[in-house]
């Protein structure tokens, strides 16, 4: 049964949905409906429980100034190849250092494919662990967030210390 673990964080209420050891979805919420609605269908669980996790302990530790830890978290998701590589390739950019969409449509060997790659960013389920928040707008503006921008610029601010 996958597992629902929420925690407080500087930024709010964040929520978490794992199964079998990889964070399927998670974000600025403490809604597990709204969670789980973010998780392809074809992993959506069908029933959450309340639990704890090691990515809680993760996302503690990010908070707490180790913003690598998160890294070592396994995520799944389910979409195209590109989805996936984009996915990974998020995974890459190195906390402090964003990305504009066009450097990471670049990144993933399609420099033209900038709606491509704010999709990708934008189907992102499990936030934080795959960091989506680390791509920019060109003109370097937040550009949206799943999560509010606020969120956005408050991790941005933290990784950039």
């Amino acid at each position: 049964m996958a597992t629902f673990a929420r925690l407080e964080t500087a930024d709010g209420p964040f929520s978490l949905i794992e199964d079998d050891g990889s964070v399927l979805a998670s974000g600025w919420t403490d809604d597990v409906d709204q969670l789980r609605a973010r998780i392809h269908p074809s992993l959506r669980p069908q029933d959450v429980a309340p639990g704890e996790s090691d990515a809680a302990d993760a996302v503690r530790a990010y908070y707490g100034g180790d913003l690598k830890a998160i890294r070592a978290v396994r995520v799944r998701q389910h979409g195209t190849d590109l989805q996936a590589r984009g996915w990974e390739a998020l995974r890459e950019i190195v906390p402090g250092s964003p990305l504009t969409y066009t450097e990471f449509a670049a990144a993933l060997g399609s420099p033209r494919a900038v709606r491509a790659a704010a999709s990708i960013c934008a189907r992102n389920a499990p936030a934080l662990f795959v960091p989506c928040h680390r791509v920019l707008r060109g003109d370097g503006s937040l550009g949206g967030f799943a999560w509010g921008t606020p969120v956005k610029r408050a991790l941005l601010d933290r990784e950039s210390r």
